[in-house]
């Protein structure tokens, strides 16, 4: 199998877009031309905040799959390094009506 990365861009509207390729550099320049993804052709330019490297393909796309369910802070601890931080901000605060 091929190498894979998980990678997040940030769009020119400050939100995030986490995707999973074969071949980053050839992603971005997809991205950047319109052709990425529906969600980055609307949101140019965009730019690379942080990937991952894998040994297959497959493994980066489960990767994608799940930090994009992940809440913007948490994403933002990912990519500062502070893994540390990835259990409390992955707990869920219940309020009481």
């Amino acid at each position: 199998m091929a190498k894979g990365y998980t990678y997040i861009l940030l769009c020119c509207d400050d939100s995030y877009y986490t995707g999973s390729t074969k071949d980053l550099s050839i992603r971005m320049e997809q991205h950047q031309n319109g052709e990425g993804a529906n969600y980055t052709a609307k949101r140019l330019p965009v730019h690379l905040l942080y990937y991952e490297e894998y040994e297959r393909i497959d493994h980066a796309f489960y990767r994608e799959k799940q930090v994009q369910g992940w809440s913007r802070k948490k994403k933002e601890a990912l990519m500062r390094g502070e893994h540390y931080l990835l259990p409390e901000l992955a707990k869920k605060i219940f309020r009481k009506n």
